[in-house]
């Protein structure tokens, strides 16, 4: 047995997947949790023989940890990763942890918006082409217990900023950024540029033979790219050819030309619609056409992917009136997107925890395609602030029962209904999960 103390700050899907595969390592650990734990992943560890505890910190033995691997949920700047950084003690990510145990090829995506989509479909691609592929991350099961009771060829791994921070010698074989737009500012003491060193940490430690895929149209992406000069191998992609693009749409037609070769597809015959979608599709394909899936392959799976819960999911229409759930949609730059991509009058329901969020950028699209806004949340004097007197119709509720019912009574027929919250979930439910479940339910109650 190693003596060496792993500390698994944090008793979530990260935390314990972390822990499972430090036992594995043949570390001593121990986990400890500031609330209570799920009782799947206490019974879990208590299955593992898994030392923990829950309902706080005992600092003593946190503070005696040789490294600390920490949930991507507790910031840094938090009492007890302080006392750690003063006592110099590693604190690191599960990515970063995971990363040391595998050999796996790994394919990251980051991103403000398209992030879940964008690995999803990479992961239909790759396991429909018949690859050895794990998915994880942000989405899906945990890295690290994966690399712990699996044995993948890759992983295609999707990374918030949160999970970004915490990486030091982690490498990405292929790395995928969609967009750098403002989110979790109250985390980044509301400094946009603490927020995109985050994000651009994906590229860290790549190397010339490595591969970089990214938005080129997005000004913040170009203009970092500028200041780091990475030695990385790039791949952009955009809505029209320039010099350098590897990616585009032409007539119609979705490109990527990598390799010597070039695929092409109707745009038409994507399974996603919308612009946005067309920026996911593209990346996806500029990831496939690396790893040598065959045009054919790649056509059949851009058609035919099913999406993503809580992403612009149709749920039902009722009185010709069709209600969508976008509850994903926790941030400013993901509602424009959905209502950029509406086609009639809507009926939009928006709040929540406000992340320090600018309305202005969905300002012209709210007073151009919807009809009613429905605010959901305990707290919505910003939003009253920001909207009073450019929608004519405006409503609070205070629980989603509420919300869906005031929309049942404004929309007319032909119009949507359209949950896109722009905030996170965490007033009135457990999480975005639990918010659009609750709409789905709602609605088909109607």
């Amino acid at each position: 047995m190693n003596e060496k103390l792993i500390v698994v700050l944090g008793g979530g899907e990260s935390g314990v997947g972390s822990a499972i595969l430090a036992q594995k390592m043949g570390f001593k650990v121990f986990l400890s949790d500031n609330g209570s734990l799920k009782d799947i992943y206490r019974d879990t560890l208590k299955s593992n023989n898994i030392d923990f505890e829950e309902g706080g910190h005992t600092q003593e033995r946190v503070l005696m940890a040789d490294e600390v691997v920490k949930s991507p949920g507790i910031a840094d700047t938090s009492a007890i990763i302080q006392k750690l950084q003063d006592k110099g003690i590693s604190v690191i990510s599960e990515i970063e942890f995971a990363s040391r145990y595998t050999t796996a090829k790994l394919i990251c995506v980051t991103g403000s918006n398209g992030k879940t989509t964008t690995v999803s479909l990479i992961y239909h691609i790759l396991k429909s082409a018949g690859l050895n592929v794990g998915l994880g991350g942000n989405v899906g099961n945990s890295f690290a217990r994966q690399v712990a009771e699996e044995c993948f060829d890759y992983y295609v791994l999707e990374l918030s900023s949160f999970q970004l921070e915490g990486l030091i010698d982690f490498r990405a074989d292929i790395a995928v950024l969609l967009n750098i737009t403002p989110d979790h500012l109250d985390r980044y003491n509301y400094d946009m540029q603490e927020y995109i060193n985050a994000k651009m940490r994906i590229i860290r430690n790549q190397r010339v033979d490595d591969a970089f895929i990214y938005w080129e149209d997005d000004p913040i992406v170009t203009r970092e790219l500028g200041k780091l000069k990475p030695e990385v191998t790039r791949f952009p992609f955009g809505e029209s050819k320039k010099e350098h693009t590897v990616g585009y749409t032409e007539e119609g037609r979705l490109i990527i030309n990598t390799k010597g070769s070039v695929f092409n597809m109707e745009l038409e015959l994507l399974a996603l619609e919308g612009m946005h979608n067309v920026y996911n599709s593209l990346a996806s394909g500029i990831v496939a056409k690396l790893m040598d899936i065959t045009d054919d392959q790649l056509r059949i799976s851009l058609s035919d992917f099913q999406g993503v819960p809580h992403r612009l999911e149709k749920v039902a229409t009722v009185k010709g009136v069709q209600y969508i759930n976008d509850s994903k949609a926790t941030n400013v730059n993901s509602c424009w997107y959905a209502l950029q991509s509406m086609r009639s009058k809507t009926v939009l329901i928006l709040g929540g925890t406000d992340k320090g969020n600018d309305y202005s950028e969905i300002e012209e699209l709210v007073c151009s395609k919807v009809r009613a806004l429905i605010f959901l949340g305990k707290d919505n004097s910003k939003l009253h602030s920001f909207f009073d007197g450019k929608v004519d119709d405006i409503r609070d509720a205070g629980s989603m029962k509420e919300a869906v019912n005031i929309a049942y009574e404004i929309a007319q027929k032909g119009d949507i209904v359209l949950l896109s919250p722009c905030c996170a979930s965490f007033d009135l439910f457990n999480n975005y999960e639990d918010r659009g479940d609750q709409f789905k339910e709602n609605v088909r109650m109607l």
